[in-house]
């Protein structure tokens, strides 16, 4: 389901994503014909973008993601901004892209979110990290966050400053698997 109030780009996506394997089931230009569309539909996936006449993109996905679990949200916008972004994935975001991404990019994300993955750049979740990492610091008596261990409170740090996971697997001298399983389980405990 595609959420973007500019017709122009509306059919720019559906040109782009449409594929065998994928089928736009609905198109609409506010949040708020989305959200009667959305739950009626149940679609496995939604492109929304945040800036949307009326209700915004934000407004939306909290209405609508406790009501649609099982929905991937994917954010796609121009807004790189950081607040934009952590919001989103407080708000339960699969994933949050930018319009300067090219089309096989957009279908690689779709495609990856469907079967589970994080549809973002690097850099735009390395901030995302850093943001839960600095949340998760403990303030008086209790922690904002789940415990992280001191090896995953390591690997955290090092993503959030932007190494990759092979880079941080040759930095702790262990493999990249290892590093891979320190990440599943920091996001698991983050609830990301």
């Amino acid at each position: 389901m595609l959420v973007e109030d500019h017709a122009l780009v509306r059919g720019a996506v559906r040109q782009a994503i449409t594929q065998p394997d994928i089928e736009v089931v609905a198109e609409v230009a506010t949040a708020e014909a989305a959200i009667e569309q959305a739950l009626e539909l149940r679609p496995d996936l939604i492109l929304l973008d945040i800036d949307l006449p009326g209700m915004s993109g934000l407004q939306f996905l909290r209405e609508v993601k406790p009501r649609l679990p099982d929905t991937k949200v994917i954010i796609l916008t121009v807004s790189s901004a950081h607040r934009d972004l952590v919001e989103a994935v407080r708000f339960g975001a699969t994933g949050y892209l930018t319009k300067d991404l090219t089309p096989d990019a957009l279908l690689r994300s779709i495609r990856g979110a469907l079967d589970g993955d994080l549809a973002m750049p690097r850099k735009l979740a390395a901030e995302v990290v850093a943001t839960l990492a600095r949340a998760s610091r403990p303030t008086g008596d209790a922690t904002v966050l789940p415990r992280l261990t001191d090896r995953e409170t390591e690997v955290l740090r090092m993503i959030s400053d932007g190494l990759t996971d092979r880079e941080a697997a040759a930095a702790l001298r262990i493999s990249i698997r290892t590093v891979e399983t320190h990440v599943s389980n920091i996001l698991h405990k983050l609830g990301v």
